[in-house]
């Protein structure tokens, strides 16, 4: 089959198996082209759990898959790459971060969704890279814990008067943006603002116009008057932005802003996972309902 006459099939058997079928925004243009839902991994999470199809779908890594089966523990939740793995979320460890606890005793941990069902499960509560701030701010404590990212964590760190521990882990692919691609953008682009996610290293964010998550990146550009943007995240996102914003232009300041585990998903995997109904996402009950309870304290957070 051609590229085309997969998409089809993709498509005939989601009905036929009542998927839904979802993509994060730094999945490939195809798999994000045939997705029904594109989206950062929380919010792609709450779209498996308000569902009524029996089948999910999601294109992206494995903890996302695992936030979805903790979130919708009586659908289906497949993941059509298993090996498609996070680098930053397996820098911590649940057996990691009880040692971190125990050195800092009754400090509450805020751990970034970008994490593994057992370490959310060993947390207090969950944060996202556009809510972070607002979560440890909610919280009732002078200090706080927070994993695994340490680019999020001193973002966060500059935001709230809480003294804050970090767990030294990181995204590979942020911390390849280096500060002499920003200026080289700027300086080829002097009109273009620059967008950073707060993964990005610190000496990036402060180069940065706004600093925001991927969704906020799309709100952003959606309401703002410029027309050029260098864009401080993977490579994935510009499929999205350049289909709801044709009239502008978005600059990424390097190539080497790709997540090879996000690109792993081809159409030939997709179709196969819905052929078969696998590789299946499961986590047993005693970690999903403690991470349940993380994730749950996050969305009792009041948003704006």
């Amino acid at each position: 089959m051609n590229q085309q006459e997969i998409k089809a099939e993709i498509r005939r058997l989601a009905q036929e198996r009542n998927a839904l079928l979802l993509a994060h925004n730094y999945q490939r243009d195809e798999i994000q082209e045939i997705a029904d839902i594109t989206g950062d991994s929380l919010g792609l999470s709450m779209e498996a759990a308000r569902t009524d199809k029996d089948v999910i779908v999601f294109c992206g890594v494995h903890f996302m898959a695992e936030s979805a089966a903790i979130l919708a523990p009586e659908k289906i939740v497949l993941l059509p790459r298993p090996d498609a793995g996070c680098p930053m979320a397996d820098m911590v460890t649940p057996e990691g971060l009880r040692q971190l606890k125990a050195r800092h005793p009754g400090v509450p941990v805020v751990t970034y969704v970008n994490s593994s069902a057992a370490v959310k499960a060993e947390s207090d509560i969950c944060c996202t890279s556009a809510n972070a701030i607002k979560v440890v701010n909610s919280l009732d404590a002078a200090e706080v814990i927070l994993v695994p990212d340490r680019n999020l964590g001193r973002y966060i760190a500059g935001h709230t008067d809480k003294v804050c521990h970090f767990w030294e882990g990181y995204c590979p692919t942020h911390e390849r943006l280096q500060v002499a691609d920003v200026e080289r953008a700027k300086k080829d682009y002097p009109e273009a603002v620059f967008m950073a996610h707060p993964e990005c290293h610190p000496d990036i964010l402060a180069m940065a116009d706004h600093i925001c998550s991927t969704s906020g990146m799309y709100d952003y550009v959606r309401t703002s008057a410029d027309r050029q943007f260098i864009v401080g995240t993977e490579a994935g996102i510009l499929y999205r932005l350049r289909r709801e914003n044709p009239d502008r232009e978005f600059i990424l300041p390097t190539s080497r802003l790709i997540c090879p585990n996000m690109k792993l998903t081809s159409l030939e995997d997709v179709l196969h996972s819905l052929q078969t109904l696998s590789p299946e996402i499961t986590v047993p009950a005693d970690v999903r309902e403690k991470a349940r309870t993380a994730l749950d304290r996050m969305l009792a957070v009041p948003r704006d």
